[in-house]
């Protein structure tokens, strides 16, 4: 369709809903808030619809198309080879997968599942609960060597720290040993959201690490990278890995499967 034609069939239903539903500026469109809804609900009857077909299609092979939106990391190192499973078992799903952490509105950025680390869930989603997120404090044997290892929290502020944080903010940590809590700002030294870039600069010796524990749990295991502060709870973005998606009872047999894989894999680890 030309703009002109959209534009046109836009007003014809704003006119027929008697309200504006998109508000324009120079620069971008947005929905309002009645035009958010009335995309919501019609979100609920096209679902509703591929429901009423994948019925009258029992026994046959699962298809649709299905946008899910994962961490950077975690959605690497984690739940790539779960996706690749699940897609080698569903051949006929398709995936659209966004390596992201920025998506907050599910219906403005079209997707049909999210994971993010959170520590609380949203009121307004349906979600399930993928596990924890320990952060750890770690280091290279070379850095070690060389500048030896932080012994407190506060010894934290003398050293260069790598994470996930942006570059030139500060960095809330909080921290917790035998039932005390402790909280620091730092500016890190060193951020990316690209988690195989953290890795590497914490095995190149570049600074301390303060990212997940899957992100180093091999190195750690084979002595490359070594574990400091162990005995303190470090928290910095949320402690639990959250699938999230939204409250539909017509969801999609797709969507659904995926749901149900996705928390089984979690829970096998």
């Amino acid at each position: 369709m030309t703009r002109a034609n959209v534009s046109y069939h836009l007003r014809q239903l704003e006119r027929s809903v008697g309200a504006q539903l998109l508000r324009r500026t120079t620069r971008s469109l947005e929905l309002t808030e009645i035009g958010h809804r009335l995309y919501q609900q019609g979100c609920v009857i096209r679902n509703a619809l591929a429901a009423a077909e994948e019925a009258a299609s029992v026994g046959q092979e699962l298809n649709g198309r299905i946008r899910i939106s994962v961490p950077n990391g975690y959605g690497q190192l984690v739940m790539s080879p779960w996706l690749l499973q699940f897609k080698r078992l569903y051949r006929g799903i398709n995936l659209d997968v966004i390596f992201e952490n920025r998506i907050q509105d599910l219906i403005r950025d079209e997707v049909d599942i999210a994971v993010r680390v959170l520590s609380e869930p949203p009121q307004n989603l349906e979600t399930r609960d993928l596990g924890p997120i320990n952060v750890v404090a770690c280091v290279s044997r070379e850095f070690a060597a060389e500048f030896g290892i932080p012994r407190n929290l506060e010894d934290l502020r003398s050293l260069p720290v790598i994470t996930a944080s942006l570059i030139g903010k500060q960095l809330r940590v909080a921290a917790t040993h035998k039932h005390q809590r402790q909280e620091l700002s730092l500016e890190p030294s060193l951020a990316s959201d690209n988690f195989l870039f953290l890795r590497d600069a914490i095995l190149d010796g570049l600074g301390v690490g303060l990212v997940a524990d899957f992100l180093v749990r091999e190195h750690i295991a084979t002595g490359r990278v070594v574990q400091v502060l162990p005995e303190w709870d470090i928290s910095m973005f949320g402690n639990r890995m959250r699938l999230l998606f939204m409250p539909d009872r017509y969801r999609t047999r797709a969507v659904s499967t995926l749901i149900e894989f996705l928390t089984q894999k979690a829970k096998e680890g």
